[in-house]
């Protein structure tokens, strides 16, 4: 997984006097969550518990930075952003660059400019490591951040680090407040501001790597059934989806499919957790139906055709369907995870779940980092946007009557109309499954208009038994143009705020 950065969207969390500069004499106060539910905070082992709330789960390996902005002279909890801590020390300052001005300039442009920064560095012990040498380790990390937020005005008032189940200050070397040794984290949910967020209804989903873990294939003998149903569905579909009229069926069947296991998938009877959610899933798609789906969504129009499920009943089964597909895409077959994680993402945040939506988003980018439309969505989260101008452009899509019909490339390129098309996105060829590729020549016929050669129909040349990945080109199907159905940036968010 690459690094990547993320929002957690604003938080308005309670009123308590503007803070001041930190000293142990006169703590500094903060306001922790639930607005009507007051919490004030002024110790470093306050702001250390306050963390998971802030964010809504445990952070791992991250950088998390935290603003501070003044509302009626009261001290707030502004934008949160996280970055994971590069390997190496010299990527830390680009690091720091690049999540400090995210987060700042976001902030910036909705008109609520951080006063003050909170930062926290979480990082597990290497083995035959101390909590306390990894604090020493990320030291020069800190003060980086430190130095980044000060070129901007917006001083740190506090830097944590968080390992091994204790945390220390960079900003403190009272040993009577912050010993050399630490201090021990309090036991999960036994706080005051752990009381108070539960009353206001906001939850922890556990750390960061039980989120990814819902949406990352496992590695189990079930893993190289479903590889080779994808080495199989492969063979058969590439021929299919190359073909204009093909590809079309190919669209027809894969919505089809979804549709029928979404159906399937809503009638399980409920199980408690979300690990026994999941298993029950994934026991309800077989190996199959999972290869022709996967293979399906690398048509782009298709993929469209299925962001349509977004809202009402069918948001649940469609979420639960995408992230079973993105636990199929395993071995070669990693890069492919970029359409269901991108689906996920997007059924998330429409229905509300921002959280998960960043998540899905950013490992979608890291399958692969050319897809645009996970970086329209992941910016446009990010930044806080409202995602109904998105949904009204897919309802728009399926009451005009898209449903499962895809035009074909050749019609595409003579009308201008591809089908559907993410914010901002240029129609894409579909992004083969497997490397059997056919070069197409754009001929220019007597009246001047460009049209794509159909394919030779050559039999598919696997490598060593399995599909070689696609190129670049074959991915972004560069080179098309056409309308766009909402305004989003182009580019995935640095950092956010409000």
């Amino acid at each position: 997984m690459t690094n990547h950065s993320e929002t957690t969207g604003p938080s308005d969390s309670g009123g308590i006097p503007r803070p001041e500069q930190p000293s142990r004499k006169a703590p500094t106060s903060y306001a922790g969550p639930g607005d009507e539910h007051q919490v004030t905070l002024r110790t470093p082992a306050e702001l250390a518990d306050a963390l998971p709330y802030l964010l809504g789960y445990r952070p791992e390996d991250s950088i998390v930075l935290a603003a501070l902005r003044d509302r009626e002279g009261r001290g707030r909890f502004g934008g949160r952003a996280r970055l994971g801590i590069p390997a190496s020390p010299d990527d830390w300052a680009c690091a720091a660059g690049q999540l400090v001005h995210g987060l700042i300039t976001g902030s910036e442009r909705r008109g609520v400019r951080p006063e003050q920064m909170v930062a926290y560095l979480c990082q597990e012990p290497a083995p035959g490591e101390t909590g306390r040498d990894v604090m020493e380790r990320l030291r020069p990390l800190a003060q980086r951040l430190r130095v980044e937020c000060g070129t901007l005005d917006v001083p740190v008032v506090e830097a944590l680090c968080i390992s091994a189940g204790r945390f220390w200050s960079y900003c403190c070397d009272d040993e009577a407040c912050c010993p050399a040794e630490g201090l021990p984290m309090g036991l999960p949910g036994t706080s005051v501001l752990a009381a108070a967020a539960t009353y206001a209804g906001i939850q922890v989903r556990g750390s960061l790597s039980d989120l990814r873990a819902r949406l990352l294939p496992g590695e189990n003998a079930v893993a190289g059934e479903q590889m080779a149903a994808l080495d199989a569905a492969a063979t058969t579909l590439v021929a299919r989806i190359l073909d204009p009229d093909g590809r079309s069926e190919v669209a027809r069947e894969t919505l089809e499919t979804a549709e029928r296991v979404m159906r399937r998938l809503a009638g399980a009877p409920p199980v408690s957790g979300m690990p026994a959610e999941d298993l029950r899933d994934d026991h309800l798609l077989g190996h199959d139906e999972a290869a022709a789906l996967i293979l399906g969504l690398q048509d782009r129009t298709t993929r469209d055709r299925a962001a349509g499920w977004m809202e009402g009943d069918e948001a649940g089964p469609a979420l639960r369907l995408w992230r079973a597909l993105a636990r199929r895409c395993v071995g070669p077959y990693g890069e492919h995870a970029a359409a269901p994680l991108t689906l996920a993402g997007w059924v998330a945040w429409s229905t509300g779940d921002e959280l998960e939506a960043r998540e899905a988003l950013a490992m979608a980018l890291g399958a692969d980092s050319d897809y645009l439309f996970a970086r329209l969505l992941h910016q446009a989260c990010n930044e806080g946007l409202d995602p109904e101008s998105i949904r009204r452009c897919l309802r728009a899509e399926r009451e005009g009557g898209g449903g499962a019909e895809v035009r074909s490339p050749d019609e595409g390129e003579r009308t201008g109309e591809t089908g559907p098309r993410e914010p901002g996105e240029s129609s894409p060829a579909p992004r083969l499954p497997s490397g059997r590729r056919r070069r197409a020549r754009s001929l220019t016929s007597a009246d001047g208009t460009r049209r794509r050669a159909k394919p030779q129909n050559r039999e598919p040349r696997p490598e060593n038994g399995r599909p070689r990945s696609p190129s670049r080109a074959e991915r972004s199907g560069a080179g098309r143009s056409g309308r766009t159905c909402a305004r989003t940036p182009g580019t995935p968010a640095e950092g956010g705020g409000e």
